[in-house]
């Protein structure tokens, strides 16, 4: 499902990114399992997705228009999509640079030990 906004923002970041080391939009897509939408009967105009993550982890994301009237259902699973994407950037932001800073670190040691042997 296209993202719009989300390609826009990707795009920009990748022209000013100065190492490949960053978290893609094609890294989060890659790590969609499944994805479900549901509308309550008792808002029949709040829509909800429940993503599951390759690795188990599930994010809920929702959209709603303030006047029901304008609901759109393609716009709504668009946008509940959208939410739970963005809820995923920085959580896979963290693990970068986790992984960023273990490698730091183990670089560091091997840098230690050259020295001192």
């Amino acid at each position: 499902m296209s993202t719009g906004s989300l390609e826009a923002g990707d795009a920009a970041a990748a022209a000013v990114a100065k190492t490949v080391n960053r978290v893609t939009l094609a890294n989060l897509e890659a790590r969609v399992e499944t994805v479900q939408f549901f509308q309550p009967e008792i808002a029949p105009e709040l829509t909800i997705c429940v993503m599951k993550l390759t690795n188990g982890f599930v994010l809920v994301g929702k959209s709603a228009p303030a006047d029901p009237a304008n609901f759109n259902q393609e716009l709504g699973a668009k946008f509940a999509r959208e939410d739970c994407i963005r809820q995923m950037w920085p959580l896979e932001g963290y693990l970068l640079r986790e992984l960023l800073s273990a490698a730091a670190e183990a670089t560091a040691g091997i840098d230690a030990a050259k020295a001192e042997g």
